[in-house]
């Protein structure tokens, strides 16, 4: 395994007393996958994470990250594996060339290796069109492709990956799904957060939920979404009519419906033959239908189904 946790904690000190951001995380990532970590924002999924990267000790638990001992050996653990900050590491005065090199250099590399591994790495994340020009003139797309490969440039087991498409336009993020699923083929494993599920579940060999410092859910995106059986009909309704999951939740054909912030969703074992039955049953009772949607289940309808709340919503 690449990660193994038991029981891991951290709490902080408020002005009300202690505060508990994890709560005794069981976890596990293999080796060599794609490992998405979700949540919503104050879930516990950063404190988590920066945990097992080292740049918090625990409270209380065990866990072995990159086959060293969290707590007694946290130095080897920051040898072993890459971390990509959110908000990115690059310096607007120097090139991605320049920082590489040093990146290299900072972990022991010898200074002919160092530069061969920037090289390697302007290769491999396609920087040529803008290496040798200062990081200030990169746009966040090519930004963010710097700060993963000033990551890696080490070659760890492990990098960890915190929001990687933030604010990325599309291209960008496709981009970037190339890069995530290259590094898993060159035998790295791959351990991201993330808010769009989406990309969690295009990307990720597994996933894990997150809510109040606790993991409510793990497993495949598959093997999860199964668990949601049947398909399921987001309505919008003019105002959020709050008479709607009152009048709907009797119905045959309904078999499970949760408020939402402008409607209801509800989920239903054949889309098609419920949606016309939900507009007849709500226009007979006056309520206007502002849009209606047929989906299959998602990752956000898992997270609903576990805690009750919407993911995206909170997202």
């Amino acid at each position: 395994m690449m990660i193994a946790t038991r029981g891991l904690r951290k709490s902080f000190r408020g002005r009300k007393g202690a505060v508990t951001a994890v709560a005794g995380v069981d976890l596990v990532v293999r080796d060599g996958e794609i490992f998405g970590f979700l949540g919503p924002n104050g879930a516990g999924k950063t404190t988590t994470l920066r945990l097992l990267a080292t740049l918090m000790t625990p409270d209380g638990g065990d866990a072995t990250v990159a086959g060293v001992d969290l707590r007694q050996a946290p130095g080897e653990v920051r040898r072993r594996i890459g971390y990509v900050a959110q908000d990115g590491a690059t310096w607007g005065e120097v090139t991605a060339r320049e920082e590489l090199v040093h990146q290299a250099r900072l972990y022991g590399v010898g200074r002919a290796e160092a530069r061969r591994r920037a090289d390697a790495a302007v290769r491999a994340f396609q920087l040529d069109a803008f290496a040798d020009r200062r990081c200030k003139t990169y746009s966040g797309g090519q930004r963010r492709r710097v700060d993963i490969a000033l990551g890696v440039i080490h070659q760890p087991r492990l990098v960890f990956l915190d929001e990687p498409t933030t604010g990325l336009d599309p291209q960008s993020r496709a981009h970037m799904w190339a890069e995530v699923r290259r590094m898993r083929a060159e035998g790295m494993t791959v351990f991201l957060t993330t808010h769009y599920l989406e990309e969690a579940d295009a990307l990720c060999d597994r996933v894990a939920i997150i809510d109040n410092g606790e993991i409510v859910v793990e497993g495949t995106p598959t093997d999860l979404k199964r668990e949601i059986s049947g398909e399921v009909v987001k309505v919008g309704l003019d105002g959020g009519d709050p008479r709607a999951p009152a009048l709907l939740r009797g119905e045959p054909y309904v078999r499970g419906i949760e408020p939402t912030a402008d409607g209801v969703r509800l989920y239903v074992d054949d889309g098609a033959t419920a949606m016309p039955r939900i507009m007849r049953t709500l226009d007979g009772s006056g309520i206007a239908l502002r849009s209606i949607e047929l989906h299959r289940p998602s990752l956000d309808d898992v997270f609903l189904a576990r805690t009750g709340r919407s993911l995206r919503d909170d997202a």
